[in-house]
C-alpha cells in the first residue's frame, strides 16, 4: 500500500499550509468552551438537532414498513420525502438556535486532531504557523506591558528613532 500513501503527502502538506489549519494547530484548539453551562437557546438548538435525527431515517423506515404492511406505496412515496424534509427543517432550526459558535469550536478541534494524526502518519513535521504574534496583535509588548492605541511605541535604547517609531537598525543583523 506504499504507492497509495505517496500521492497523499502533497495534499496533506497543502492542507497544512492553509490559515485555518495553521490557526487550529497554533492555538491548540480544544473543546474547553463546552465546559461552560450552555444557555437555554443552545439547549433548545441541540435538542432540535437530536429530534431531527429521530424523525429522519427512523420515520422514513417506519413509513416504508407501513407501506409494505398496508400494501400502499403512496404512504412511502409521499410520506417519506415529506418526513425527511421536515427532519432537515428541524435540523436547520436547531443549528440556527445553537449558533455557529459551537460548530466552529468543534470544527477547529477536529481539524487540529485530524491534521496531527495525518501529519504523524506520513512522517511530516507540524507546520510552523505564519500567523502574527498574538501578544502584538492584542496590544502587548514583549514585557507584557499593555499599550493603548494612542500610546507611542516603546523607544529602543540603541540607535535613533525614525518617524513612525521604527528604529534605523530594525530588521538588520
Amino acid at each position: 500500500m506504499h504507492w497509495i500513501e505517496t500521492p497523499a503527502k502533497p495534499v496533506v502538506r497543502r492542507l497544512a499550509r492553509t490559515r485555518f489549519v495553521q490557526g487550529a494547530l497554533a492555538e491548540s484548539a480544544d473543546l474547553s468552551a463546552f465546559k461552560a453551562r450552555p444557555g437555554p437557546r443552545v439547549i433548545a438548538g441541540v435538542s432540535a438537532i437530536i429530534v431531527s435525527y429521530a424523525i429522519g431515517w427512523p420515520m422514513v423506515s417506519l413509513l416504508g414498513a407501513a407501506a409494505v404492511y398496508y400494501q400502499n406505496a403512496a404512504i412511502a412515496l409521499i410520506g417519506g420525502p415529506a418526513v425527511y424534509g421536515l427532519s432537515h427543517l428541524v435540523f436547520l432550526l436547531g443549528m440556527y438556535l445553537a449558533g455557529a459558535k459551537y460548530s466552529h469550536i468543534f470544527l477547529r478541534w477536529a481539524t487540529r486532531a485530524t491534521m496531527e494524526r495525518i501529519m504523524a502518519r506520513y512522517g511530516l513535521p507540524l507546520p510552523t504557523p505564519a500567523l502574527p504574534d498574538v501578544a502584538v496583535v492584542a496590544g502587548h509588548d514583549e514585557n507584557d506591558r499593555q499599550h493603548n492605541a494612542g500610546d507611542a511605541p516603546p523607544v529602543s535604547p540603541g540607535g535613533q528613532d525614525r518617524p513612525g517609531g521604527q528604529n534605523e537598525s530594525h530588521g538588520k543583523g
